[in-house]
């Protein structure tokens, strides 16, 4: 006996307007989540169609509110959040403009703060080892390697 639920078209529209009222979603979160009801794909175009007319999905509000919420709060570089969008199948177009509602100096300003807390946290004594360590860490954070190497010869000597 088969027990996964069932949705008609307007229950599977009515959950998709919650899931994306919630928080702001991708299309592809949105895709997978109806693949995940076993809704066919003529009704998954249907809702997808609903949602993007209504504005419940909007993937370039999307980008910008993952850029804005993954900047200020997980501390991501540019590298990073890129490489995420382009994972969720965000267009150029969308994650360009994403980029652009974090200001320049925020940025750097950011990056900075990351930088020197993390190296107040390191506690190798070998600065060649110790710069390795700060450099690995805001790497993986996704920030240009530019600015990693220089803020790395900056800060350690």
């Amino acid at each position: 006996m088969n027990h996964t639920k069932t949705y008609t078209l307007d229950e599977a529209t009515k959950k998709m307007e919650s899931y994306c009222a919630y928080q702001e979603r991708c299309h592809k979160e949105v895709m997978e989540k109806l693949k995940g009801m076993n809704m066919i794909p003529v009704a998954i175009d249907q809702i997808m169609g609903h949602l993007i007319q209504e504005n419940y999905l909007n993937e370039e509000r999307f980008a910008k509110a993952f850029a804005r919420g993954k900047f200020s709060i997980k501390k991501w570089g540019a590298n990073r959040i890129v490489r995420e969008l382009k994972f969720r199948d965000i267009s150029l177009y969308n994650i360009k403009s994403a980029l652009a509602e974090i200001q320049n100096e925020d940025y750097l300003k950011t990056f900075d703060e990351l930088a020197k807390k993390r190296l107040s946290q390191i506690t190798e004594k070998n600065p060649f080892k110790k710069k390795k360590k700060l450099a690995d860490y805001l790497l993986y954070r996704g920030w240009e390697s530019h600015l990693v190497y220089e803020k790395a010869n900056e800060l350690i000597k």
